[in-house]
C-alpha cells in the first residue's frame, strides 16, 4: 500500500522520477521505492512499477542449488547481518562442505575441495577461493583467539556464493546452452 509519494520533475541532470513510501503487505514494515516516468509504447506512458531501495531486497539463491547448500548460505547471511562474522564464516564452510559431499562424496572440506579441482568441477581460482574459505571457517570452527573480520566474512560469503552458483547454476546453464547448440547442428 502506498503511504506517500514525492514526484521530482526533470532537469538538466535527471529524468522525471518519484520516491514512494509504502507499507509491506506481509509484515507492515515501511519500504522506500523509486520509480521513473516511462514510455511504454508510442501511445502509452506513465510511472513504471517502483523498485525497492530500502530495505535492500532479500537475495534468493537459485533453486538449482541444493537445499542444504542454500540453507547454509542463508544462515551465513543471517549471521553476517547479526554481525556474528565468525559464525557466518562457519556457515559458509558448511555450504561448501555440502557441495563437496554432493559432488565428491568426500567427508572433509579439504579433501572435497581437492577432488572438485581434480575432477574439473572447479578451476584453480575457485579452488583458491575454497581454500581461503576453509581456512577462515577453521578459525570459527576451532577454539582459538582468532576472529573473522567483517570484511573477511563478506569476502568468504561472496566466495561461497560464487562457488555454489558456478557448480550448480552456471554448469546447468552451460549444459543447456550446449544441448541447444548440438540440437541446432543436427537439424
Amino acid at each position: 500500500m502506498v503511504l506517500a509519494e514525492k514526484e521530482c520533475p526533470p532537469n538538466d541532470y535527471v529524468e522525471p522520477h518519484k520516491y514512494v513510501f509504502m507499507e509491506c503487505p506481509g509484515c507492515s514494515g515501511i519500504l522506500l521505492g523509486y520509480s521513473e516516468y516511462a514510455m511504454f509504447s508510442p501511445t502509452e506512458e506513465g510511472w513504471a512499477d517502483p523498485s525497492r531501495l530500502w530495505p535492500e531486497p532479500r537475495e534468493y539463491f537459485d533453486i538449482c542449488i541444493p537445499s542444504l547448500v542454500r540453507r547454509s548460505l542463508e544462515d551465513a547471511r543471517k549471521c553476517f547481518q547479526a554481525r556474528v562474522y565468525t559464525a557466518s564464516a562457519v556457515m559458509c564452510g558448511r555450504a561448501i562442505e555440502a557441495i563437496c559431499k554432493d559432488k565428491t562424496n568426500e567427508k572433509t572440506l579439504h579433501k572435497g575441495l581437492k577432488k572438485l579441482k581434480v575432477d574439473a568441477v572447479i578451476d584453480d581460482r575457485l579452488y583458491s577461493w575454497g581454500e581461503a574459505l576453509r581456512k577462515e571457517r577453521n578459525i570459527g570452527a576451532h577454539a582459538s583467539e582468532d576472529t573473522v573480520s567483517k570484511q573477511d566474512a563478506q569476502d568468504i560469503f561472496d566466495f561461497a556464493k560464487a562457488i555454489a552458483e558456478y557448480v550448480y547454476v552456471m554448469a546447468e546453464k552451460f549444459d543447456a546452452y550446449e544441448q541447444r547448440k548440438q540440437k541446432k547442428m543436427k537439424t
